[in-house]
């Protein structure tokens, strides 16, 4: 029999602290903060650049009736700390391997948002006996194109204007100008209240230092630098789900489509009026979505002479570069 997740219309609205669940382990000399909840299945869940593990806090609670949750602040984000370190995708994952063996957890189902997703992505090609599923929502990685503004961000003169972040009135400001483009009905303002609770931490100088390297390491005034459409074949065994929203002004709808492609037994699950946070704009047809997906399939279970195989006859089959997409303007419409 399935479990059936039930989501209480009341728990939609439910805040969770920063401070309610966290837990703290010291790895590598840095303090790392993470929710632990429930048991059952383990289900990993990695938040998105600028983001929290509060990315998730509508859903760990129904989550954790079921499964066991780890949800990390990756470092350099949250209530981790934010040394002067490696934020790369690679160096991510290896953090979320290193979290998992602490916590003594073999195997995981990853779920990923934004640059989670890349991370998620990482992982399970870093580590594939070690991954069961994975969940990638609103994904970075795919192809080049993202919102013009993090573009900027990653550009060198970024480090001048960022601390303006923290100038007396700039919060009122930032919250001023997500509220005009939500009101003017734009993509980007679909997400404002997301946006301005990852604006919110921008003013600690730590995390705008952590915010800056992170994204310079997937990020240049190109777009995207990284791309996993070379290395898909190698997820074909691996149950996959893809959620977007289709109002993404972040990262367009179209990169759904792109890597859906590249992995055609792939589910994908386009929210009608969802923007870069679907998780959060509807989380019980998320939930209802997740719980279908990992009741239909299968835990991946890794070989290593497949994976040789696949190695060599993806060597010459696979693309070795994302297309250029030429998307029409409204995708990175601010």
């Amino acid at each position: 029999m399935k479990n059936v997740i039930r989501f209480p219309t009341q728990l939609r609205a439910t805040q969770t602290s920063n401070h309610d669940g966290i837990r703290y382990r010291t790895i590598h000399g840095y303090r790392r903060a993470f929710i632990l909840a429930g048991q059952g299945p383990a289900i990993l869940l990695i938040h998105g650049i600028g983001d929290s593990s509060q990315s998730w806090r509508h859903l760990i609670p129904i989550l954790a009736r079921n499964y066991t949750v780890i949800a990390p602040d990756l470092l350099g984000h949250g209530e981790s700390d934010k040394p002067r370190a490696d934020y790369s995708i690679g160096a991510y994952a290896n953090a979320m391997r290193d979290l998992l063996s602490v916590l003594d957890i073999d195997r995981v189902t990853v779920v990923g948002h934004s640059l989670g997703g890349g991370v998620a992505m990482q992982f399970a090609y870093q580590f594939p006996e070690r991954c069961e599923r994975l969940v990638l929502v609103s994904t970075g990685g795919v192809s080049h194109e993202v919102h013009p503004a993090l573009r900027f961000a990653s550009a060198p003169n970024a480090d001048l204007v960022l601390p303006l972040l923290g100038a007396p009135g700039a919060r009122a400001l930032g919250q001023l100008a997500f509220g005009a483009l939500k009101a003017l009905r734009t993509k980007i303002g679909h997400d404002a209240d997301q946006l301005t609770r990852v604006f919110d931490a921008l003013p600690n100088a730590a995390s705008r230092r952590a915010f800056v390297r992170t994204l310079r390491a997937a990020v240049d005034w190109r777009g995207q630098a990284i791309t996993m459409l070379d290395r898909c074949y190698l997820a074909r065994d691996m149950p996959t789900l893809l959620v977007w929203g289709e109002r993404d002004g972040v990262i367009p709808v179209a990169h759904a489509h792109l890597i859906h492609a590249a992995m055609p037994e792939s589910r994908l699950e386009v929210f009608s009026n969802s923007g870069h946070f679907p998780h959060q704009n509807d989380p019980p047809r998320f939930l209802q979505i997740f719980q279908d997906f990992y009741e239909s399939t299968e835990a991946c279970c890794h070989s290593a002479e497949e994976w040789r195989a696949l190695l060599r006859r993806g060597s010459i089959a696979a693309p070795v570069a994302a297309p250029a997409l030429r998307p029409v303007a409204p995708h990175l419409s601010v």
